[in-house]
């Protein structure tokens, strides 16, 4: 959004923010999502890159077409376990599955 748009909609009175202040998502629920996003788009890769379908790739996970969407959208009612199954079975190794799980930035232990 632009600076000038921006302060029209905050001089009539509007909040602006993200998408987690509106959800008010802590900082744990924040790198869960992002996690499940980089993990669907990791599968979405690589099931381009194998020139699976998502046919193909349900097959091979004993699931449907609409399941794989829903993985690879990112739909919230995915488990963390679908997704990495759905990338085994697209082939993806366990050091591809670790640089997709790799730190996008660095985490304060």
């Amino acid at each position: 959004m632009n600076k000038t748009r921006l302060h029209k909609l905050q001089a009539a009175g509007w909040k602006v923010g993200s998408a987690s202040d509106f959800l008010k998502l802590s900082s744990e629920e924040i790198m869960l999502v992002e996690l499940k996003l980089s993990l669907a788009s990791a599968l979405k890769q690589a099931r381009a890159k194998r020139h699976l379908s998502q046919v193909d790739l349900a097959q091979r996970m004993g699931s449907s077409q609409s399941r794989v969407a829903k993985i690879e959208a990112g739909d919230p009612a995915v488990s963390l376990d679908l997704i990495v199954r759905a990338l085994f079975a697209a082939g993806v190794t366990r050091q591809e599955l670790q640089r997709a799980l790799g730190p996008k930035d660095k985490i304060a232990a």
